[in-house]
């Protein structure tokens, strides 16, 4: 079982998770300084950089929630700003060639998808979760035929 549940644990990158959160710790920081530290600054100014940080902390928690969770019925990716949802029987090839930046999957629409939540800059964890991914698409698209 404990197999089982190892091979349906959602792919997220590391670096970029842990880049990301410091940024938003950061940049929330600053903002307050900001608005804390420059007595001039009108209340449209302190509203103006505070919806700014904000902005900039929501882009960052998407950065550090993209993922991939696979599911024995197919994978969920969330990237940037959307989510897609896909069935084993959809995803026709995993790719993550030099020079990509993240994952690709073919799809069977002739589509590619990226997968954010396998990310180059992760190195050799990259490859090995790569290679977890193609596995578990081999696993579920196999056939009773051998074509």
């Amino acid at each position: 079982m404990a197999a089982a549940t190892t091979q349906y644990t959602p792919f997220r990158p590391h670096l970029a998770r842990i880049v990301t959160l410091v940024m938003a710790v950061v940049v929330l920081a600053g903002t307050v300084t900001v608005i804390l530290a420059i007595p001039e600054l009108g209340p449209g100014d302190q509203v103006g950089f505070a919806i700014v940080g904000l902005l900039i902390i929501w882009f960052c928690w998407r950065q550090a929630s993209v993922a991939a969770v696979p599911s024995p019925e197919g994978l969920v990716v969330r990237n940037l700003l959307v989510t897609t949802r896909l069935e084993w029987a959809q995803i026709v090839a995993v790719r993550f060639g030099a020079g990509q930046p993240w994952v690709q999957l073919d799809l069977s629409d002739g589509d590619t998808l990226a997968v954010m939540g396998v990310q180059r800059a992760d190195g050799v964890r990259a490859q090995d979760e790569a290679q977890r991914l193609a596995t578990l698409v081999a696993q579920h698209s196999r056939t009773t035929r051998d074509d």
